[in-house]
């Protein structure tokens, strides 16, 4: 009888331990899900690559989940297309846009970098609260983007 319950004590104690551990791991996480939903804000480019983008650009997109649709400013132009998203998977697709010059070549750069960033897009990572990292096939981040709100 003793074997037992020195047994069954031996058998409690990792499992005890690996359900705390557990909870305590949970309780580290970042607490962004992947499936929270990216349509509905503003989200205004932040960086392209490693690069932080000069404040005041325009360059900015919305998600539609009703439509599948993505729309936005590459900082001169209008943008629109379609996306998919599963997951952590986000595709976008072929980005329409208008042919309006950019007077400022700095701008100009910043809106084709940002719309090829946009078409290498293979998924996405929320890296905290109002912020949406795109990344593309390899997981290298092509573009950081910020809520309007933030």
């Amino acid at each position: 009888m003793r074997f037992l319950a020195r047994h069954r004590a031996r058998l409690a104690l990792p499992v005890f331990a690996t359900a705390i551990l557990g909870a305590a791991l949970s309780g580290c996480g970042s607490g962004i899900s992947l499936d929270e939903p990216i349509e509905g804000p503003v989200w205004r480019l932040a960086q392209l690559g490693n690069e932080p983008v000069a404040p005041g650009g325009d360059a900015q997109i919305q998600f539609d989940r009703s439509s599948g649709r993505v729309s936005g400013s590459g900082g001169c132009n209008r943008v629109s297309g379609s996306f998919t998203r599963s997951g952590s998977a986000l595709t976008i697709g072929q980005l329409a846009s208008t042919r309006m010059a950019c007077t400022d070549p700095v701008r100009g750069a910043n809106e084709a970098q940002f719309i090829s960033a946009l078409q290498t897009t293979a998924s996405y990572r929320l890296a905290g609260p109002g912020r949406l990292a795109l990344l593309d096939a390899s997981g290298r981040t092509v573009a950081t983007l910020s809520s309007a709100g933030r």
